[in-house]
């Protein structure tokens, strides 16, 4: 049986989409595939388990690969709140290593080849004696470390935590750097290639950012803040591209409210939003212009009844929050997005850029 750790330099670095465009694209090359994430901090409560979100999509997405066990032996080990605190006032690390090699013993049986997903970079969980390098040392699997942008800066990332597995006595099989701007991906790709390599570090892939890929929706906004639903249920999935905070005058914030923009405005100004409303009527009526995601009324302030009988009209989704626009605008751009399983278009392109950026067969050969 294979086993291949997914690292990465520190948390968002796109772990979970290498893993999923990777078992997508190796499928065929083994006969039962299996995964796991021994230590998840981000969880959802799923079957009465608490288990990480990254787990659930990938199990939920890759059914056709025949990911299928019990969800929490893929996500045995969850680092809900108080847990470090838990664990320095009473240490039991042999009680953590017991769970997830329990875990990962279900989890790979039957399978040719089981892939396990790390948590930030490679000296997370340290704290608790379970940092990432111990965990694939202890599994037994060769690792993949994965990094995103630029040059220096991920290459002394990279030699970082490279020295962090080797000090487990772990080689590194190569690295992937993800979310390399377009117009700078040709000069990137050539110069973090040749800076590697004087280090003895080999390239796998270098992935381009796709910006689909950190899109939220309504819902997930919704489902990540304390804001209040207003109205527009029906209207969840639509798309946030941009961010406009409407603190100008309505006629200027027109030149702003592009097709997919969240409009973030204090609740008590009715003139942004009834120009918000006219454009939503323009577009759907000419089909041209922009249509706008929905709006965050700010300040805890609810426009008059009329004006939010006109909203409810057009089906917009309305959130409604506390906080002024300054601290809502700031908390809707630093979410975190992940994609989910009932996001196909985001799996579909997934599976298409680490097809065609990363070098799978070398990943085989070296497996």
């Amino acid at each position: 049986m294979k086993k291949l750790f997914i690292a990465a330099t520190k948390q968002n670095d796109g772990k979970t989409t290498v893993a999923l465009g990777l078992i997508s694209n190796i499928k065929d090359k083994f006969g039962r595939i299996g995964f796991i994430k021994p230590i998840g901090q981000r969880y959802l409560e799923e079957e009465g388990e608490k288990i990480d979100e990254d787990s659930l999509l990938i199990e939920r997405s890759l059914e056709s690969c025949g990911i299928k066990c019990v969800l929490k032996d893929m996500s045995p080990v969850a680092v809900e709140r108080g847990f470090t605190e838990q664990f320095i006032l009473k240490p039991d690390r042999q009680d953590l290593t017991r769970q997830i090699e329990e875990s990962f013993d279900r989890v790979s049986q039957g399978k040719d080849l089981v892939v396990i997903e790390g948590t930030g970079h490679a000296a997370v969980g340290s704290v608790f004696d379970h940092s990432n390098a111990f965990v694939a040392k202890l599994l037994g699997a060769k690792v993949i470390i994965v990094s995103s942008g630029g040059i220096g800066r991920p290459i002394d990332e990279i030699i970082l935590n490279k020295s962090l597995f080797e000090n487990e006595g772990i080689e590194p099989l190569g690295v992937i750097i993800n979310k390399v701007l377009p117009e700078k991906f040709q000069k990137i790709n050539k110069l973090v290639r040749l800076g590697l390599e004087r280090k003895g570090i080999d390239v796998l892939g270098v992935i381009p950012y796709f910006p689909l890929l950190s899109y939220p929706l309504i819902g997930q906004i919704l489902e990540e803040t304390n804001f209040e639903l207003l109205c527009g249920r029906k209207s969840l999935n639509n798309v946030v591209k941009k961010i406009v905070v409407g603190a100008m005058e309505p006629h200027d914030a027109l030149d702003y409210l592009d097709d997919g923009a969240l409009l973030i405005t204090p609740g008590d100004r009715e003139d942004m939003i009834l120009a918000s409303l006219s454009l939503g009527c323009y577009f759907a009526k000419t089909r041209k212009g922009a249509h706008i995601s929905g709006i965050v009324l700010t300040g805890n302030i609810i426009p008059h009844r009329s004006i939010m009988e006109l909203v409810e009209q057009t089906e917009l989704p309305v959130l409604l929050a506390k906080s002024d626009t300054y601290t809502t605008a700031s908390r809707v751009h630093d979410l975190m997005i992940k994609i989910r399983p009932q996001d196909q278009e985001k799996i579909e392109v997934v599976k298409k850029i680490v097809k065609e950026n990363i070098d799978i067969d070398k990943i085989l050969e070296r497996l």
